[in-house]
This record gives structure tokens, sequence and C-alpha cells, in this order.
């Protein structure tokens, strides 16, 4: 869920459409399955719980280290190839994208196609406001269609490829739609408050343009579970008790107000596992997929969602966004510098009139990707040490140490 808020928030500067129900897998060994070509065996609650191998069992002298390797030994060679590959391939991606996003931007402000779609809009209406999100609109189904033999490759045919994927193709465009549609509606509101800053700001909309973006974060936290969510997945109650009772016992253990717990259907699009504990300020929701619930046994899903819970109980949302919003200062100060230098040097060329122009989107869109493109190991490190505390939190809130230790162990 914290990704997918990212990922919405960052699509409304940079018109990158966020994946519909993308779920977050929570540990590298259940990663490295699915990317073997795992898929869901339909049965509710494994009966069997993944075997211990000696070395990663409890005992005085227990290596961490040890056993990490202890378990990763039990995987196939060949399927921990495949596991690697899908993986150094997604980090190619990321260049790839970023590299296909700047191409694109810097054709729309050569050509001057964004100073024709700001006169489109302009012709449109006479509101300030609403020639933003004309533009907006504009400029979204256009990044999307360019990115689209990517886009498709990306999210739908490696998918597939790496057994990660369920969907039909109409299912899945039929997703990405209501993803544009979502980016359409979200974007247009948080561009026409930026834009307002940016006009009535000139020297400080850094400052503002940074608070603007992290107040829309928030307020996605917010209302990312109750409301976007369900658009593109179903929400029902858990009423198994065997499952329900150990995971409501733990959240009321850890000062989490919740009384039910809810599974979405992700396995109409990914073979995936995934839980999650979203949303604050009275939206906060308990929620595991269907393939952690058919494919786990019960201490392994009492373990992620011990995971997850950590999350909450750690309050990561709140020191993500904190994060999130120094990160925000220091990347909108150097956009403030680096876009008054371009528009000096080629604003007449592309028929951008200042900053505040609509046109100069791309400017700013090229300018941010660069930037996060590079800022990646610092954002990465940020998930990696909050990853690290809830596994933490997690074993030891599901009490996973004293699980099948074995008699010479305990003795």
């Amino acid at each position: 869920m914290r990704r997918l808020l990212l990922a919405c928030a960052v699509a409304s500067v940079l018109a990158v459409p966020c994946g519909a129900g993308a779920q977050e897998v929570d540990t590298a060994a259940a990663q490295g399955a699915v990317a073997a070509g795992e898929t869901p065996s339909g049965s509710q609650v494994a009966p069997t719980a993944l075997p211990i191998p000696p070395a990663a069992r409890a005992s005085d002298h227990f290596d961490p280290e040890a056993a990490t390797e202890a378990y990763l030994a039990t995987v196939p060679p060949d399927k921990k190839a495949r596991s690697d590959a899908y993986f150094e391939g997604g980090y190619w991606l990321l260049l790839w994208n970023a590299v296909l996003a700047s191409l694109i931007y810097v054709l729309l402000l050569a050509t001057g196609w964004s100073a024709r779609m700001r006169d489109l809009g302009e012709r449109l209406t006479r509101f300030r406001a609403l020639q933003v999100a004309a533009y907006w609109v504009q400029f979204l189904v256009v990044t999307s269609v360019l990115s689209f033999p990517l886009t498709i490759y990306q999210n739908f045919y490696r998918e597939h490829h790496y057994g990660l994927a369920t969907q039909t193709f109409g299912p899945w465009m039929g997703d990405q739609l209501k993803s544009l549609i979502l980016g359409a509606v979200l974007g247009a509101f948080f561009l026409m408050a930026m834009y307002a800053v940016l006009r009535r700001a000139r020297r400080t909309w850094w400052i503002w343009g940074s608070a603007v973006t992290i107040a829309f974060l928030g307020l996605g936290a917010v209302i990312a579970p109750v409301y976007i969510a369900p658009m593109f997945n179903t929400y029902t109650k858990l009423d198994d008790a065997r499952v329900l009772d150990p995971i409501l016992s733990m959240a009321r253990a850890n000062g989490i107000p919740a009384s039910d717990v809810y599974v979405m259907d992700a396995s109409r699009q990914t073979t995936r596992i995934s839980a999650n504990v979203s949303g604050f300020l009275g939206t906060e929701r308990i929620t595991l997929n269907d393939n952690l619930l058919n494919r786990a046994s019960l201490p392994e899903i009492e373990a992620v969602m011990g995971h997850e819970m950590g999350h909450y109980v750690l309050h990561h949302v709140y020191t993500g966004l904190l994060f999130l919003g120094v990160l925000a200062v220091i990347v909108f100060a150097l956009l403030k510098r680096i876009s008054e230098w371009a528009l000096t040097t080629w604003g007449e060329g592309w028929r951008v009139r200042g900053v505040d122009d609509v046109a100069g989107l791309p400017l700013l869109a090229l300018v941010l990707t660069v930037l996060l493109f590079f800022l990646t190991p610092v954002t990465n490190s940020l998930t990696r040490v909050q990853e690290s505390e809830a596994d933490i939190f997690g074993l030891n809130a599901a009490r996973l140490f004293n699980l099948e230790v074995p008699a010479e162990a305990k003795a």
C-alpha cells in the first residue's frame, strides 16, 4: 500500500500511471518461490509449515546469516537463477523507464506539442485551474500512449513470463484504464494546487510545493484503503476463526484498533502473496490477500501479519512521510534552480512563458525523473531499514522463535 500511494503521488507529476493491484511480497524467500513459477494450491490454510533446515533451528548459538544460507540452499538452482533474473531485470527496467520518460518529455518540449496542449486548454476555458486540468488530461493520455509498449512488456508480458500474473489481456487492460482515470482525477487536483502555488509564490514555491506534495501523500494514505483499493479488488471479511482469531489477538496485543480482517481477491491478478495494515486517522484496515490465505500455513500467515503490524506499530507511515517531506524540500529546491536555468536558456524556443506556465510541466517532470532516479539508493535505504525493523517486530510478535524447536535444542 505504501508503494501504491507513492506511485500514485509521483504519477501525478511524472505521468506514470500507478499500477493497479500491485502488491508487496513480504519476504525474499516468498518472492523467489513465486518468481520461480509456483502457483497457488487452492487449499485453505496449508496444513504443513516450511521445513526448518538444521542450521536455522533455534539454539543458543543461532546465527542469522547461517540460517539464511541454509534456507537458500533448499531452493533448486534453476529456480534461484529464475528468481535472480527477474529481480536483476527489474533493476534494469528502472533505468529504461527513466530513459523513456525523459525522451518523451524532451519530445513534448522540443516539438512545441506541450505549448499546443496548453493553448487548447486556454481555448476550452478561461479559468486557470481548469486550464491546468485540461492540460493534465492531454499530457497523461499522450505520455501513457507513448510509453504503452514498455508498459505492456513490463506489467503484462514479463509478469506472465515469470508466472506472476493471472489476468488475461482484457481484464488487465481494464485495470490500466481505471488507473488512468484515477490518475487523471487525482493528478488534476494535485496540479491545480501546485500551479496555484507557483503563481502566488514565485520565490518560495519550492517550499510550499513540498508541503502540497506531502499533504496529498497523507490524504492518499487516509483514503486509499477505503476508497481507492476497492476499485481494483473485492474485499471480504475473513470468517475462518482458525486464522481470524490469532490475527486479531496479535493486533489487540499491539494496540491496533481493528475488529475485522479483510481478504482481497488478488489471485484474479497475480500469484504474489501479500498483506498490509494500511490507513491511519480512523481508516486503519488489516488485509491479507487470498494467495497468502490459500498457500501458507497458519504460522507463516502469522509471521507475515506480524511483519505488517510492525509497520503500523513502529509508525512507519509517519516516519516515511517525514522522510519524504525532507527529501521533497531538497528535491524541490534543486528543481527550482534547474528549471529556472533551463527556461532562461530554452524557454523561448519551447514557447514556455515561465515556471508557472503549465506547458513547462514536461520540464519539471524531466528534472524530477532524473533526480529521483539518482536518489533511488536513498529511498530504497529507507524502505530496507523499515522492512528490517518490521521483520524483527513480526518475528517477536508471532513468537516464531519457539515454533517447531527440536527436543535437543530445548535441552
